[in-house]
């Protein structure tokens, strides 16, 4: 280990030589090394100007009425199944809105871009089930009740005018949902893909 000693206006410079075996050298090279950027965390902050929590939370609650509607009205229609039922409608988008909303509410708590790039796509996915499921729904209520088609055999419910009635009103409730869960997930895709952006941009400027 050698030191230079130089003088210079009144103030004494010393100069010392560390091997690479020293363990201050390796000391001195990590606190040198510039810390990462957090572009990720500040990306992430701007996603949670959307309030993810709340609407993870409106999808979660939103999915469970969805998947029981699914199990109480299979249970009540038996063989003849309405279209929703049978299309199972009621269920995927029940199942796909509670992890939308788990990613959602997780993304809250954790800074991650890759859980905001999850939620995009899932959302993405909620938007265009939604709209399929309206559309179920919305040709549920211009349909005769299962079973009631014109014909000698009809069942029972049938004659009874208030049986199509609250089939429309329960089509009209889920339409309305789908309304609720379209909004939200729109919320969440537009904020999102604007937190991706924004990464994205700060990465190629760096």
């Amino acid at each position: 280990m050698a030191a230079t000693v130089m003088d210079s206006g009144g103030v004494r410079i010393i100069t010392e030589v560390i091997p690479a075996t020293d363990p201050r050298a390796a000391q001195l090279a990590s606190s040198s090394v510039p810390p990462a950027p957090a572009v990720s965390s500040f990306q992430v902050k701007g996603f949670r100007k959307a309030q993810p929590k709340l609407l993870g939370t409106i999808h979660i609650v939103t999915g469970i009425i969805h998947i029981c509607f699914g199990i109480i009205l299979t249970a009540a229609e038996h063989r003849d199944y309405s279209l929703p039922v049978a299309s199972g409608i009621l269920f995927w988008l029940g199942v796909l809105l509670l992890v939308s909303g788990s990613l959602l509410v997780e993304s809250d708590k954790r800074e991650n871009i890759l859980l905001v790039k999850a939620c995009c796509v899932l959302n993405a996915g909620v938007i265009l089930s939604t709209l399929v499921a309206t559309l179920i729904h919305a040709t549920a209520i211009t349909r005769s009740l299962p079973g009631c088609a014109s014909g000698p055999l009809r069942q029972e419910w049938c004659f009874n005018p208030n049986a199509k009635a609250l089939s429309n009103g329960l089509d009209a409730v889920a339409v309305l949902f789908c309304l609720l869960e379209f909004c939200t997930a729109v919320a969440a895709l537009a904020f999102g893909c604007s937190a991706v952006r924004r990464h994205s941009y700060t990465r190629m400027a760096l």
